[in-house]
């Protein structure tokens, strides 16, 4: 690519504001200009910003890239995403249309550390406790210890072998399920591979930590959350349509188990009316796993150099 005397740059879903101000833009060559926006573009909106963008960068998955968008924007040249996967991005159709995609690094411990901090809020009931002291009040609640309880681990990848160290500083027994996971590797992330029904129905805490994709969506439905015991906890912090969203409302309104803590959803944002926001029993937030300073930071400057790179010639991190 010959960088042309003006290319623009267009950053998408900077809800914080914080896209500039995380990294060092100066490496871009001069000409490039970067335009940010902070609202969840959609539809005709979405298509008017990038219409005349050379590059755009993208959050995690916040905006879906498919081939319909990809044909009406012709100026398109590369897309950048934060991580090094993202299934909202349709690889096949950007490598048609000679698109170029790019990823970036990241931390590994802001998803595990967020993912603690809703298990442990859950079982010590820390919003209603915290909510209780704002009115006045006094030990309105009884929480559960972790200690000696059973934290089952649906996928046992990066985030899960994280999360299984954590449980073990707990003194919790960890158990561990998914599609190609082998007793060795198991043990040697300090797991018991268990069957699938048996992870839900001995589990204290369910946490999913499975990839998207099409053996993974809508794996945790009414069979497996009819097998859990009513007072153990489902947490999710990896991708919302893991979880079939009709049967955990129903699970969590009618009592088959004690709740659920969410941070990733079908849609997202997630809309004003959804009853996740509302429903008692559901610990919900918005998509917080990766939002850190550090994580950003890591994001951003990967960003510009793969900006850079690309408009040397010489694309780094490519994932298509």
């Amino acid at each position: 690519m010959t960088v042309p005397e003006t290319c623009r740059i267009a950053v998408l879903d900077d809800y914080q504001g914080v896209a500039l101000a995380s990294a060092d833009w100066s490496p871009l060559p001069p000409g490039c200009t970067v335009d940010v926006a902070r609202d969840h573009l959609v539809g005709e909106d979405l298509v008017a910003f990038l219409a005349d963008a050379r590059a755009v960068v993208v959050m995690r998955e916040r905006t879906p890239v498919d081939a319909a968008l990809l044909d009406r924007l012709p100026a398109l040249e590369l897309v950048v995403t934060t991580g090094m996967r993202n299934a909202a991005i349709d690889l096949g159709a950007a490598a048609e249309r000679g698109v170029t995609v790019c990823g970036t690094r990241g931390l590994a411990g802001p998803a595990t550390e967020l993912t603690w901090a809703l298990i442990l809020a859950c079982l010590r009931r820390i919003p209603e406790e915290v909510a209780a002291m704002r009115d006045g009040a006094w030990q309105t609640t009884v929480g559960q210890e972790l200690e000696g309880r059973t934290l089952g681990l649906l996928g046992l990848g990066h985030i899960g072998q994280r999360m299984a160290r954590v449980a073990h500083a707990f003194d919790m027994r960890v158990t561990a399920w998914s599609p190609n996971l082998t007793p060795e590797r198991a043990t040697a992330a300090g797991a018991e591979l268990v069957g699938k029904r048996a992870l839900f129905a001995s589990a204290d805490v369910v946490s999913v930590h499975l990839k998207l994709g099409d053996r993974s969506r809508g794996l945790v439905g009414v069979d497996e959350l009819r097998a859990m015991r009513p007072d153990a906890w489902l947490v999710n912090t990896s991708r919302g349509p893991i979880v079939e969203e009709t049967a955990l409302l129903t699970a969590v309104r009618e009592g088959w188990i004690a709740g659920a803590a969410l941070d990733v959803y079908d849609e997202e944002p997630l809309p004003a009316g959804h009853p996740f926001r509302d429903t008692p029993g559901i610990l919900a937030t918005g998509h917080i796993g990766y939002v850190t300073a550090g994580n950003y930071r890591s994001f951003y400057t990967d960003v510009v150099e793969d900006l850079a790179a690309f408009l040397a010639g010489a694309p780094v991190r490519r994932l298509a």
